[in-house]
Protein backbone atom coordinates (compact mmCIF):
# COMPACT_ATOMS: atom_id res chain seq x y z
CA UNK A 1 0.00 0.00 0.00
CA UNK A 2 1.53 3.52 -0.98
CA UNK A 3 2.09 5.72 1.93
CA UNK A 4 -0.88 8.54 1.48
CA UNK A 5 0.92 12.50 1.79
CA UNK A 6 0.17 14.46 4.61
CA UNK A 7 -3.09 16.91 3.94
CA UNK A 8 -4.69 13.86 1.33
CA UNK A 9 -8.09 14.26 1.52
CA UNK A 10 -8.23 10.18 1.54
CA UNK A 11 -6.00 10.23 4.71
CA UNK A 12 -8.04 12.81 6.27
CA UNK A 13 -11.56 11.21 5.62
CA UNK A 14 -9.25 7.71 6.94
CA UNK A 15 -8.22 9.45 10.47
CA UNK A 16 -12.01 11.01 11.11
CA UNK A 17 -13.75 7.68 9.76
CA UNK A 18 -12.78 6.27 13.95
CA UNK A 19 -14.83 8.84 15.20
CA UNK A 20 -17.67 6.80 13.45
CA UNK A 21 -15.82 3.69 14.60
CA UNK A 22 -15.26 4.47 18.48
CA UNK A 23 -18.13 6.85 19.32
CA UNK A 24 -20.68 3.92 19.42
CA UNK A 25 -19.13 3.49 23.06
CA UNK A 26 -19.83 6.75 24.56
CA UNK A 27 -23.52 6.50 23.28
CA UNK A 28 -24.76 3.09 23.03
CA UNK A 29 -22.50 1.76 26.40
CA UNK A 30 -21.69 4.50 28.49
CA UNK A 31 -24.91 7.04 28.46
CA UNK A 32 -27.93 5.18 27.27
CA UNK A 33 -27.87 0.86 27.13
CA UNK A 34 -25.76 -0.18 29.96
CA UNK A 35 -27.00 2.05 32.56
CA UNK A 36 -30.57 0.67 31.62
CA UNK A 37 -29.38 -3.03 31.81
CA UNK A 38 -27.13 -2.57 34.86
CA UNK A 39 -30.44 -1.55 36.81
CA UNK A 40 -32.64 -4.15 35.41
CA UNK A 41 -30.22 -6.62 36.79
CA UNK A 42 -30.82 -5.61 40.06
CA UNK A 43 -34.29 -5.04 39.75
CA UNK A 44 -34.85 -8.57 38.42
CA UNK A 45 -32.82 -10.02 41.63
CA UNK A 46 -34.55 -7.57 43.69
CA UNK A 47 -31.85 -5.79 45.23
CA UNK A 48 -30.14 -2.39 45.77
CA UNK A 49 -27.16 -3.43 47.82
CA UNK A 50 -24.43 -6.08 46.45
CA UNK A 51 -21.67 -7.35 48.90
CA UNK A 52 -18.48 -6.17 46.81
CA UNK A 53 -15.21 -5.47 48.14
CA UNK A 54 -15.55 -6.73 50.71
CA UNK A 55 -18.49 -4.72 52.35
CA UNK A 56 -21.93 -3.97 51.45
CA UNK A 57 -22.82 -1.22 48.83
CA UNK A 58 -25.02 0.31 47.20
CA UNK A 59 -25.63 -0.75 43.29
CA UNK A 60 -25.34 3.06 41.74
CA UNK A 61 -22.09 4.00 44.26
CA UNK A 62 -20.53 0.69 43.10
CA UNK A 63 -20.68 1.56 39.13
CA UNK A 64 -19.83 5.42 40.47
CA UNK A 65 -16.31 4.00 42.17
CA UNK A 66 -15.65 1.51 39.30
CA UNK A 67 -16.69 4.78 36.59
CA UNK A 68 -14.13 7.12 39.00
CA UNK A 69 -10.88 4.30 39.02
CA UNK A 70 -10.80 3.48 35.71
CA UNK A 71 -10.93 7.60 35.16
CA UNK A 72 -8.06 7.49 37.95
CA UNK A 73 -6.11 5.18 35.64
CA UNK A 74 -6.98 7.16 32.54
CA UNK A 75 -5.81 10.40 34.56
CA UNK A 76 -2.39 8.54 34.86
CA UNK A 77 -1.81 6.53 31.87
CA UNK A 78 -2.66 9.17 29.45
CA UNK A 79 0.79 11.68 30.09
CA UNK A 80 2.47 8.50 29.91
CA UNK A 81 0.63 7.67 26.64
CA UNK A 82 1.32 11.41 25.16
CA UNK A 83 4.96 11.18 26.31
CA UNK A 84 5.34 8.71 23.89
CA UNK A 85 3.32 9.14 21.03
CA UNK A 86 5.29 11.54 19.23
CA UNK A 87 8.19 9.65 19.49
CA UNK A 88 7.38 6.14 18.79
CA UNK A 89 7.60 4.79 15.91
CA UNK A 90 4.18 2.59 15.48
CA UNK A 91 1.56 4.90 17.61
CA UNK A 92 -0.64 2.85 15.32
CA UNK A 93 0.34 -0.30 17.27
CA UNK A 94 -0.96 1.46 20.46
CA UNK A 95 -3.70 2.78 19.07
CA UNK A 96 -5.15 -0.64 17.83
CA UNK A 97 -4.21 -2.13 20.94
CA UNK A 98 -6.63 -0.05 23.31
CA UNK A 99 -9.10 -0.39 20.24
CA UNK A 100 -9.57 -3.35 20.50
CA UNK A 101 -9.34 -3.80 24.02
CA UNK A 102 -11.83 -1.48 24.52
CA UNK A 103 -13.99 -3.21 21.65
CA UNK A 104 -13.38 -6.90 23.09
CA UNK A 105 -14.81 -5.55 26.47
CA UNK A 106 -17.93 -4.20 25.00
CA UNK A 107 -18.41 -8.00 23.54
CA UNK A 108 -17.65 -8.70 26.86
CA UNK A 109 -20.16 -7.27 28.61
CA UNK A 110 -22.65 -9.55 27.12
CA UNK A 111 -21.71 -11.96 29.87
CA UNK A 112 -21.91 -9.51 32.41
CA UNK A 113 -23.64 -10.83 35.29
CA UNK A 114 -24.27 -10.06 38.58
CA UNK A 115 -23.26 -13.88 39.72
CA UNK A 116 -20.04 -12.93 38.28
CA UNK A 117 -19.24 -9.53 39.52
CA UNK A 118 -15.86 -8.83 39.33
CA UNK A 119 -15.14 -10.03 36.12
CA UNK A 120 -18.17 -8.23 34.69
CA UNK A 121 -16.85 -5.16 36.33
CA UNK A 122 -13.44 -5.36 34.94
CA UNK A 123 -15.06 -5.69 30.96
CA UNK A 124 -17.10 -2.58 31.97
CA UNK A 125 -13.53 -0.81 33.64
CA UNK A 126 -11.31 -2.05 30.53
CA UNK A 127 -14.27 -0.63 28.01
CA UNK A 128 -13.48 2.84 29.73
CA UNK A 129 -9.84 2.18 29.95
CA UNK A 130 -10.05 1.52 25.85
CA UNK A 131 -12.02 4.26 24.38
CA UNK A 132 -9.95 6.79 26.46
CA UNK A 133 -6.65 4.96 25.82
CA UNK A 134 -6.67 5.03 21.75
CA UNK A 135 -8.05 8.55 21.96
CA UNK A 136 -5.05 9.58 23.02
CA UNK A 137 -3.07 8.76 20.03
CA UNK A 138 -6.13 9.35 17.80
CA UNK A 139 -5.93 12.75 18.77
CA UNK A 140 -2.13 12.99 18.32
CA UNK A 141 -2.14 11.74 14.96
CA UNK A 142 -3.88 15.27 13.80
CA UNK A 143 -0.60 17.25 13.41
CA UNK A 144 0.96 14.38 11.21
CA UNK A 145 -1.26 14.14 8.53
CA UNK A 146 -3.35 17.30 8.28
CA UNK A 147 -1.99 20.71 7.79
CA UNK A 148 -2.87 23.68 10.25
CA UNK A 149 -5.75 25.51 7.96
CA UNK A 150 -7.12 22.02 7.80
CA UNK A 151 -7.05 20.73 11.57
CA UNK A 152 -10.44 22.49 12.53
CA UNK A 153 -12.61 21.57 9.98
CA UNK A 154 -11.03 18.14 10.07
CA UNK A 155 -11.88 17.79 13.92
CA UNK A 156 -15.42 19.10 13.34
CA UNK A 157 -15.85 16.48 10.73
CA UNK A 158 -14.64 13.54 12.79
CA UNK A 159 -16.95 14.91 15.40
CA UNK A 160 -19.85 14.48 12.94
CA UNK A 161 -19.27 11.10 11.62
CA UNK A 162 -19.18 10.36 14.87
CA UNK A 163 -22.64 11.66 16.25
CA UNK A 164 -24.14 10.37 13.17
CA UNK A 165 -22.90 6.91 13.33
CA UNK A 166 -23.44 6.23 17.21
CA UNK A 167 -27.09 7.21 16.76
CA UNK A 168 -27.51 5.31 13.60
CA UNK A 169 -26.28 2.07 16.00
CA UNK A 170 -28.16 3.54 18.94
CA UNK A 171 -31.33 3.43 17.16
CA UNK A 172 -31.12 -0.10 15.91
CA UNK A 173 -30.07 -1.28 19.78
CA UNK A 174 -33.38 0.79 21.06
CA UNK A 175 -35.58 -0.78 18.56
CA UNK A 176 -34.06 -4.24 19.31
CA UNK A 177 -34.35 -3.70 23.06
CA UNK A 178 -38.12 -2.36 22.86
CA UNK A 179 -39.27 -5.11 20.16
CA UNK A 180 -36.96 -8.16 20.89
CA UNK A 181 -39.47 -10.59 19.25
CA UNK A 182 -39.66 -8.31 16.23
CA UNK A 183 -35.63 -9.32 15.74
CA UNK A 184 -36.39 -12.88 16.58
CA UNK A 185 -35.50 -12.26 20.57
CA UNK A 186 -37.19 -15.06 22.58
CA UNK A 187 -38.21 -15.48 26.30
CA UNK A 188 -40.44 -13.50 28.55
CA UNK A 189 -40.65 -9.56 27.99
CA UNK A 190 -37.88 -9.03 30.70
CA UNK A 191 -35.89 -11.66 29.45
CA UNK A 192 -35.76 -10.79 25.89
CA UNK A 193 -35.11 -7.26 26.16
CA UNK A 194 -32.08 -8.03 28.36
CA UNK A 195 -30.88 -10.42 25.96
CA UNK A 196 -31.32 -7.53 23.37
CA UNK A 197 -29.69 -5.41 25.84
CA UNK A 198 -26.51 -7.80 25.66
CA UNK A 199 -26.67 -8.45 22.08
CA UNK A 200 -26.05 -4.47 21.90
CA UNK A 201 -23.02 -4.98 24.01
CA UNK A 202 -21.52 -7.48 21.03
CA UNK A 203 -22.86 -4.52 18.74
CA UNK A 204 -20.83 -1.68 19.64
CA UNK A 205 -17.78 -3.85 20.09
CA UNK A 206 -17.76 -5.30 16.33
CA UNK A 207 -18.64 -2.22 14.77
CA UNK A 208 -16.41 -0.16 16.77
CA UNK A 209 -13.30 -3.17 15.31
CA UNK A 210 -14.62 -3.54 12.27
CA UNK A 211 -15.30 0.18 11.26
CA UNK A 212 -11.70 1.15 12.96
CA UNK A 213 -9.97 -1.06 10.08
CA UNK A 214 -10.61 1.40 7.24
CA UNK A 215 -8.68 4.22 10.02
CA UNK A 216 -5.98 1.31 10.13
CA UNK A 217 -5.29 0.34 6.71
CA UNK A 218 -4.68 4.11 5.94
CA UNK A 219 -3.12 5.50 8.32
CA UNK A 220 0.74 5.57 8.75
CA UNK A 221 2.93 4.13 11.27
CA UNK A 222 3.68 7.24 12.91
CA UNK A 223 6.92 9.52 13.09
CA UNK A 224 9.79 7.45 12.87
CA UNK A 225 11.98 8.68 16.76
CA UNK A 226 14.04 7.21 19.10
CA UNK A 227 14.07 4.01 20.83
CA UNK A 228 11.74 4.79 23.87
CA UNK A 229 13.59 5.21 27.19
CA UNK A 230 12.67 6.39 30.31
CA UNK A 231 13.13 9.65 29.64
CA UNK A 232 11.11 9.31 26.85
CA UNK A 233 8.18 7.47 29.12
CA UNK A 234 8.24 10.11 31.29
CA UNK A 235 8.18 12.99 28.61
CA UNK A 236 4.41 13.95 29.34
CA UNK A 237 4.67 14.40 32.91
CA UNK A 238 7.35 17.02 32.58
CA UNK A 239 5.67 18.62 29.75
CA UNK A 240 2.32 19.07 32.67
CA UNK A 241 5.11 20.10 34.92
CA UNK A 242 6.24 23.24 32.07
CA UNK A 243 2.81 24.09 32.08
CA UNK A 244 1.91 24.37 35.75
CA UNK A 245 4.53 26.61 35.85
CA UNK A 246 3.68 28.65 33.12
CA UNK A 247 0.31 28.62 34.41
CA UNK A 248 1.83 30.76 37.54
CA UNK A 249 2.71 33.49 35.37
CA UNK A 250 -0.63 34.20 33.66
CA UNK A 251 -3.45 35.19 36.20
CA UNK A 252 -6.12 35.31 33.68
CA UNK A 253 -5.81 31.50 32.29
CA UNK A 254 -4.89 29.82 35.81
CA UNK A 255 -8.04 31.64 37.02
CA UNK A 256 -10.18 30.04 34.68
CA UNK A 257 -8.43 26.64 34.57
CA UNK A 258 -9.19 26.26 38.58
CA UNK A 259 -13.04 27.39 37.69
CA UNK A 260 -13.30 24.79 34.98
CA UNK A 261 -11.65 22.10 37.26
CA UNK A 262 -14.29 22.94 39.64
CA UNK A 263 -17.86 23.41 37.46
CA UNK A 264 -16.07 20.52 34.83
CA UNK A 265 -16.04 18.18 37.95
CA UNK A 266 -20.18 18.15 38.70
CA UNK A 267 -20.97 18.66 35.20
CA UNK A 268 -19.23 15.67 34.10
CA UNK A 269 -20.91 13.95 36.87
CA UNK A 270 -24.38 14.76 36.42
CA UNK A 271 -23.62 13.44 32.83
CA UNK A 272 -22.08 10.14 33.79
CA UNK A 273 -25.03 9.37 36.16
CA UNK A 274 -27.84 10.70 34.76
CA UNK A 275 -29.23 7.87 32.89
CA UNK A 276 -28.77 5.68 36.79
CA UNK A 277 -30.46 8.11 38.56
CA UNK A 278 -33.71 8.41 36.26
CA UNK A 279 -33.48 4.50 35.93
CA UNK A 280 -33.41 4.65 40.13
CA UNK A 281 -35.52 7.80 41.54
CA UNK A 282 -38.30 8.21 38.75
CA UNK A 283 -41.64 6.38 39.22
CA UNK A 284 -41.96 4.89 35.78
CA UNK A 285 -44.38 1.83 36.70
CA UNK A 286 -43.48 -1.11 35.07
CA UNK A 287 -40.39 -2.38 34.06
CA UNK A 288 -41.44 -1.98 30.41
CA UNK A 289 -42.49 1.35 30.65
CA UNK A 290 -39.26 2.18 32.57
CA UNK A 291 -36.69 1.09 29.83
CA UNK A 292 -39.08 2.92 26.99
CA UNK A 293 -39.18 6.10 29.30
CA UNK A 294 -35.51 6.07 29.52
CA UNK A 295 -34.49 5.33 26.11
CA UNK A 296 -37.07 8.50 25.24
CA UNK A 297 -35.15 10.60 27.59
CA UNK A 298 -31.93 9.39 25.80
CA UNK A 299 -33.11 10.37 22.91
CA UNK A 300 -34.66 13.87 24.01
CA UNK A 301 -31.06 14.60 25.21
CA UNK A 302 -29.09 13.48 21.95
CA UNK A 303 -31.84 15.61 19.85
CA UNK A 304 -32.07 18.88 21.54
CA UNK A 305 -28.03 19.07 22.09
CA UNK A 306 -27.56 20.37 18.75
CA UNK A 307 -29.59 23.32 18.92
CA UNK A 308 -28.11 23.57 22.29
CA UNK A 309 -24.49 23.75 20.80
CA UNK A 310 -25.63 26.31 17.98
CA UNK A 311 -27.64 28.26 20.59
CA UNK A 312 -24.67 28.62 22.70
CA UNK A 313 -22.02 29.53 20.17
CA UNK A 314 -24.28 32.18 19.30
CA UNK A 315 -24.49 33.19 22.86
CA UNK A 316 -20.77 33.69 23.28
CA UNK A 317 -20.44 35.54 20.07
CA UNK A 318 -23.03 37.86 21.47
CA UNK A 319 -22.49 37.87 25.15
CA UNK A 320 -18.98 36.82 25.32
CA UNK A 321 -17.00 33.61 26.57
CA UNK A 322 -17.18 34.00 30.75
CA UNK A 323 -20.57 35.91 30.87
CA UNK A 324 -22.17 32.72 28.78
CA UNK A 325 -20.71 30.00 30.89
CA UNK A 326 -21.63 31.76 34.12
CA UNK A 327 -25.33 31.94 32.41
CA UNK A 328 -24.86 28.20 31.67
CA UNK A 329 -23.72 27.18 35.09
CA UNK A 330 -26.55 28.83 36.93
CA UNK A 331 -28.89 26.33 34.41
CA UNK A 332 -26.94 23.14 35.92
CA UNK A 333 -27.11 24.17 39.26
CA UNK A 334 -31.24 25.52 38.76
CA UNK A 335 -31.15 21.12 37.09
CA UNK A 336 -29.61 19.79 39.90
CA UNK A 337 -31.95 21.61 42.43
CA UNK A 338 -35.30 20.73 40.12
CA UNK A 339 -33.91 17.24 39.77
CA UNK A 340 -33.67 16.77 43.68
CA UNK A 341 -37.83 17.15 44.16
CA UNK A 342 -38.91 15.34 40.22
CA UNK A 343 -40.64 11.89 40.52
CA UNK A 344 -42.74 11.97 37.42
CA UNK A 345 -41.97 11.06 34.06
CA UNK A 346 -42.91 13.35 32.42
CA UNK A 347 -40.74 15.38 34.99
CA UNK A 348 -37.64 13.31 33.72
CA UNK A 349 -38.35 14.27 30.26
CA UNK A 350 -38.32 18.49 30.58
CA UNK A 351 -35.32 17.94 32.94
CA UNK A 352 -33.59 15.91 30.27
CA UNK A 353 -34.50 18.28 27.47
CA UNK A 354 -32.85 21.19 29.46
CA UNK A 355 -29.49 19.08 30.05
CA UNK A 356 -29.48 18.35 26.20
CA UNK A 357 -29.72 21.78 25.83
CA UNK A 358 -26.65 22.89 28.00
CA UNK A 359 -24.80 19.30 27.90
CA UNK A 360 -22.38 20.02 24.50
CA UNK A 361 -22.53 23.54 24.50
CA UNK A 362 -20.90 23.81 28.02
CA UNK A 363 -18.07 21.16 26.81
CA UNK A 364 -17.54 22.89 23.51
CA UNK A 365 -17.70 26.89 24.86
CA UNK A 366 -15.15 25.40 28.08
CA UNK A 367 -12.44 24.71 25.37
CA UNK A 368 -12.68 27.24 23.37
CA UNK A 369 -12.18 29.93 25.85
CA UNK A 370 -9.32 27.94 27.34
CA UNK A 371 -7.98 27.95 23.53
CA UNK A 372 -8.54 31.57 23.21
CA UNK A 373 -6.82 31.99 26.80
CA UNK A 374 -3.67 30.36 26.43
CA UNK A 375 -0.28 32.80 25.60
CA UNK A 376 1.33 32.78 22.43
CA UNK A 377 3.14 29.19 22.19
CA UNK A 378 3.80 26.30 19.54
CA UNK A 379 3.42 23.76 22.34
CA UNK A 380 -0.56 23.86 22.29
CA UNK A 381 -0.65 20.36 22.76
CA UNK A 382 1.30 20.25 26.80
CA UNK A 383 -1.32 23.02 27.70
CA UNK A 384 -4.19 20.92 25.96
CA UNK A 385 -2.49 17.50 27.78
CA UNK A 386 -3.25 19.35 30.97
CA UNK A 387 -6.30 20.79 30.70
CA UNK A 388 -7.56 17.16 29.58
CA UNK A 389 -5.80 15.56 32.68
CA UNK A 390 -7.46 18.28 34.62
CA UNK A 391 -10.73 17.29 33.80
CA UNK A 392 -10.15 13.57 33.99
CA UNK A 393 -9.15 13.92 37.91
CA UNK A 394 -12.34 16.07 37.90
CA UNK A 395 -14.24 13.30 37.18
CA UNK A 396 -12.72 11.22 39.68
CA UNK A 397 -13.13 13.52 42.33
CA UNK A 398 -16.93 13.70 41.01
CA UNK A 399 -18.01 10.41 40.63
CA UNK A 400 -16.05 9.12 43.94
CA UNK A 401 -17.96 12.42 46.00
CA UNK A 402 -21.63 11.39 44.29
CA UNK A 403 -20.73 7.35 45.09
CA UNK A 404 -19.79 8.44 48.55
CA UNK A 405 -23.27 10.48 49.36
CA UNK A 406 -24.71 8.02 47.21
CA UNK A 407 -23.68 5.07 49.56
CA UNK A 408 -24.56 7.14 52.72
CA UNK A 409 -27.47 8.30 52.53
CA UNK A 410 -29.29 5.98 50.50
CA UNK A 411 -30.35 8.01 47.56
CA UNK A 412 -29.26 9.63 44.55
CA UNK A 413 -31.05 12.52 45.14
CA UNK A 414 -28.90 13.99 47.50
CA UNK A 415 -25.95 13.22 45.65
CA UNK A 416 -27.20 15.46 43.11
CA UNK A 417 -28.34 18.28 45.44
CA UNK A 418 -24.49 18.27 46.98
CA UNK A 419 -23.45 18.92 43.37
CA UNK A 420 -25.12 21.94 43.48
CA UNK A 421 -22.23 23.45 45.55
CA UNK A 422 -19.88 22.71 42.55
CA UNK A 423 -21.57 24.91 40.21
CA UNK A 424 -22.16 27.64 42.85
CA UNK A 425 -17.97 27.58 43.27
CA UNK A 426 -17.39 27.70 39.63
CA UNK A 427 -19.73 30.43 39.13
CA UNK A 428 -18.25 32.36 41.78
CA UNK A 429 -14.50 31.65 40.56
CA UNK A 430 -15.73 32.74 36.74
CA UNK A 431 -16.48 35.81 38.06
CA UNK A 432 -13.13 36.24 39.72
CA UNK A 433 -11.55 35.61 35.90
CA UNK A 434 -9.78 38.95 34.44
CA UNK A 435 -11.37 40.53 31.79
CA UNK A 436 -8.20 40.99 30.07
CA UNK A 437 -4.92 39.23 30.49
CA UNK A 438 -2.27 40.27 33.53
Amino acid sequence: MAILEKGSKKLLNAWAFYDWANSVYSLVIASAIFPIFYGALFEIKGLVYIQAFGTEIKNTALISFVTAAAFLVIAVISPLLSGIADYVGNKKSFMKFFCYLGGLSCIGLNWFSLDNLYPSLLFYFLGLIGFWGSLVFYNSYLPDIAYPEQQDRLSAKGYSLGYIGSVILLIFNLAMVMFPKTFGISGTETEASIKAMQYSFVSVGIWWILFSQYSFYYLPKGNKGPKVTRHIIFNGFKELKSVWYALGEDKRLKSYLVSFFVYSMAVQTVMLVATYFGEQEINWGSSGEKTTGLIVSILIIQLVAVAGAILTSRASEKFGNIKTLICINCIWALICIVAYFIVEPIQFYITAGFVGLIMGGIQALSRSTYSKFLPETKDTTSFFSFYDVTEKIGIVIGMAIYGTIDQITGSMRNSVLFLVLFFLTGIFLLFRVPKEKL
